[in-house]
C-alpha cells in the first residue's frame, strides 16, 4: 500500500486520544500516514507502539453519507469482518469502533495487513512470480469459505436492498442520478432478459478483486480487505465480480484477475468446496460487474459535483465511466470476452 510521508501528531490529536481510550493511556502513537490511494473511507495507517513494542494498525471513516448510498454503515462493515475474521478467514483483525466520544464520525480500527495491493504489480512484477501461479487458487479457496459461512449470522444484512434484489438495487440507484446514458440502459435491459432461473443465497463479500486483496510476494493472499459492499446474495455474483473486465488490469484476455481462465477460477472453487456454476452464470455476473461498475462510477463522481466529497480522483470518475460503457458495449456485442 503506497503512502504518503508521515503525517504530523498534532494533525492527528483526535486519533491520538480515540486509541489512548482503548489500549491504555501509556501507549505513543507513530508514523502516521494517509494511503495516496483510497476509496471510499478515509484510511489513516499509524503504529501503536506499547513499552516498546510496535505494531501497525489502519483507521477507516466513513466519508461518503447518502440515504441512497449502496456501502454498508461502518457498524455493518466491523460486524462482517468480525465474523470472517472469528471463522478464521484471512481479515486483517478488527480492534474497535470509532464512537461519538472519539468526534471523529463513523468508522473503525484494525490490524495492518502487509502486502501490495497494487494490481499491476502483482500481474506482472517480478517480485511476486514465485506466487503468481497459485494466486486464484487462494482467492477460490477463500471465496468459498466466506460463502459457507452461516447465514444467521448475517441477519443484519438481509433487509439492504442488495441484499433482497441487487440488480433492482442497482437500477434504483442509478435512476436516482437522472443521467439518462443509452449503454447502461442497454446493459439494464439484457440483465432483465437473462436471469439466472434460480439463485442460490450465500454472503458475499461484494468486492472481492484485485485491488482488494492484500498480496504477500512470499505467502500469497494475506488479507482481504474493503468489506463494505457485503450483502446476501449468489456465490456465483462474487465470481463473476472477481471475472469483471474492469478488474483484469494488465491480462483482458484472462477473466480470472488477469491470472487465470474462467474455467481455472470455477475448477478451484469447486475443489475447495464451492457449489458448481457454469462460465454462462458467470459471464451474466460479468456483464452485471460492468453494469454496477458503470453505475458507481456515477455515484464517485455525484459526491464531487454534489460538494459532499470533492477531489480529482471521485471527479475522474465521471470520465471512467465511458470508459466502463465501452467495456459494457464491446462485451454485449461479442467482440470481448
Amino acid at each position: 500500500m503506497t503512502a504518503q510521508a508521515t503525517e504530523p501528531l498534532a494533525a492527528h490529536a483526535d486519533l491520538i486520544a480515540a486509541v489512548r481510550r482503548r489500549l491504555g493511556s501509556g501507549v505513543d502513537v507513530e508514523n502516521i500516514a494517509i494511503p495516496t490511494l483510497g476509496g471510499i473511507n478515509r484510511t489513516i495507517l499509524f503504529d501503536v507502539v506499547d513499552r516498546g513494542h510496535a505494531r501497525r494498525y489502519v483507521s477507516r471513516q466513513e466519508t461518503y453519507v447518502d440515504p441512497d448510498s449502496p456501502f454498508l454503515p461502518t457498524g455493518d462493515q466491523f460486524r462482517a469482518m468480525r465474523i470472517a475474521f472469528d471463522h478464521g478467514l484471512p481479515v486483517p483483525e478488527p480492534v474497535f469502533e470509532y464512537d461519538t466520544t472519539d468526534g471523529m464520525g463513523n468508522g473503525f480500527v484494525t490490524a495492518f495487513a502487509a502486502g501490495e495491493t497494487m494490481p499491476k504489480r502483482i500481474q506482472t512484477g517480478a517480485a511476486f512470480d514465485a506466487v503468481r501461479p497459485r494466486l486464484v487458487g487462494e482467492a477460490a479457496d477463500i471465496l468459498a469459505r466466506i460463502h459457507a459461512l452461516p447465514l444467521a449470522g448475517f441477519d443484519f444484512l438481509g433487509h439492504r436492498p442488495g441484499s433482497v434484489d441487487t440488480l433492482s438495487a442497482h437500477r434504483d440507484l442509478y435512476d436516482g442520478y437522472r443521467q439518462p446514458r443509452p449503454a447502461i440502459e442497454a446493459g439494464f435491459r439484457w440483465l432483465e432478459r437473462n436471469r439466472p432461473d434460480t439463485v442460490d443465497r450465500a454472503f458475499l463479500h461484494g468486492d472481492f478483486r484485485l485491488g482488494n486483496l492484500m498480496v504477500d510476494a512470499a505467502l500469497g493472499i494475506s488479507g482481504v480487505l474493503d468489506w463494505e459492499c457485503a450483502h446476501l446474495g449468489s456465490p456465483a455474483e462474487d465470481l463473476g465480480w472477481f471475472c469483471t473486465r474492469s478488474w483484469r488490469f494488465a491480462g483482458p484476455n484472462r477473466p480470472a484477475a488477469g491470472l487465470a481462465s474462467r474455467q481455472d477460477l470455477l475448477d478451484a472453487y469447486r475443489a475447495a468446496g464451492g457449489g458448481f456454476y457454469d462460465a454462462d452464470e458467470i459471464r451474466y455476473w460479468e456483464i452485471f460487474g460492468l453494469v454496477r461498475f458503470a453505475v458507481l462510477n456515477m455515484m464517485q463522481n455525484h459526491g464531487h459535483v454534489s460538494g459532499q466529497r470533492r477531489g480529482l480522483v471521485y471527479a475522474a470518475c465521471g470520465r471512467n465511466t465511458a470508459l466502463v460503457e465501452y467495456d459494457l458495449l464491446m462485451t454485449l456485442a461479442g467482440h470481448y470476452d
